[in-house]
């Protein structure tokens, strides 16, 4: 078992620390569950919540010490340091091989402990700016909604600290176990961290026509050679608009966003059945195994037989 540890400190937000405990800290019929949760605090009791009731938290900073991933789902407010015991606790369980984690503010605890120096790192749209300020050594990132570094991470906002989460579990288990999550949160199962966050602009344009339907009708064709003019067409537009509306509504490209759904859709092919590379491949719209090789490399940073080999056996 792989024992996730949420680190609060009041004022906590619920939200935040709702996003690690629903995605880790839920037993679901008919998945097995590779992970334990619990929450522990500085001083153990009770802890005030921003929902205006306070929490019961038993477990003090040695819980960290049996973590094999530790979360920190905010940090409120920024300008408050973590104590050193807080800092000691965190470098421990970091230098020892955990996975630490933030969402949200929480990076501004991780920047505390000096655990993003030199690294690229993201946090709240509304926070970019004071995290950059206070913390120089630090790459700050406001365009994205998670970073992984593999032993450290970093969210957006409060929502984006879902989508972190379902990339650790993806990471973890596989495609197919964290789509199974997220179909009984009822939540899209893969947004790309490199996506924008959803701030708003300087002056916000009302976003004219949904792209629910283009999708739709693109998920039904992912094998086939489908181009951006073709995608415009469908939808009755020039590819210049086709494109504004894939940046207000998903903060990305249509060529990324096809991108995304063929790698997810043949990451599923590899863990569920036995097709050989080629065919997957064409499955998925990618025309060749060496295509579908180096598009793994530059997205997930591994071959598709590797992939295959981590994530098929015994997840029937």
């Amino acid at each position: 078992m792989h024992r996730v540890a949420a680190l609060v400190r009041p004022p906590q937000s619920t939200f935040e620390l709702g996003c690690p405990a629903q995605v880790f800290g839920i037993e679901r019929p008919g998945l097995p569950m590779p992970y334990t949760f619990g929450v522990c605090t500085e001083r153990p009791g009770p802890v005030a919540t921003y929902a205006g009731y306070d929490m019961l938290v038993t477990d003090g900073l040695d819980a960290l010490d049996r973590a094999g991933t530790v979360i920190v789902p905010g940090w409120l407010p920024v300008e408050e340091p973590p104590s050193p015991a807080v800092v000691r606790a965190l470098r421990r369980a970091h230098a020892r091989g955990a996975r630490v984690v933030s969402i949200c503010s929480g990076a501004f605890a991780l920047a505390y402990a000096g655990l993003l120096d030199g690294r690229r790192a993201t946090t709240h749209w509304a926070l970019t700016g004071e995290l950059a300020a206070r913390f120089p050594r630090v790459h700050v990132d406001r365009d994205v909604l998670y970073v992984d570094h593999g032993d450290v991470a970093t969210s957006a906002g409060a929502g984006a600290g879902l989508d972190l989460c379902f990339h650790l579990v993806r990471g973890d288990q596989g495609a197919r176990y964290a789509a199974h999550i997220a179909r009984t949160m009822v939540m899209p199962p893969h947004r790309e961290g490199g996506q924008m966050q959803y701030s708003a602009p300087p002056h916000p344009a009302q976003i004219d026509g949904t792209l629910a339907p283009l999708m739709e009708w693109i998920t039904e064709r992912i094998g086939e050679p489908l181009t951006i003019e073709s995608m415009a067409a469908h939808a009755g537009v020039s590819t210049r608009t086709l494109a504004r509306r894939f940046a207000d509504q998903l903060g990305t490209s249509p060529g990324q966003w096809l991108l995304a759904q063929r790698i997810a859709t043949a990451r599923d092919l590899l863990e569920s059945c036995d097709l050989p590379l080629d065919a997957v491949a064409r499955r998925v719209g990618l025309s060749s195994a060496t295509n579908l090789r180096r598009r793994f490399l530059t997205t997930l940073g591994t071959t598709p037989g590797a992939y295959r080999r981590a994530f098929r056996v015994g997840r029937d």
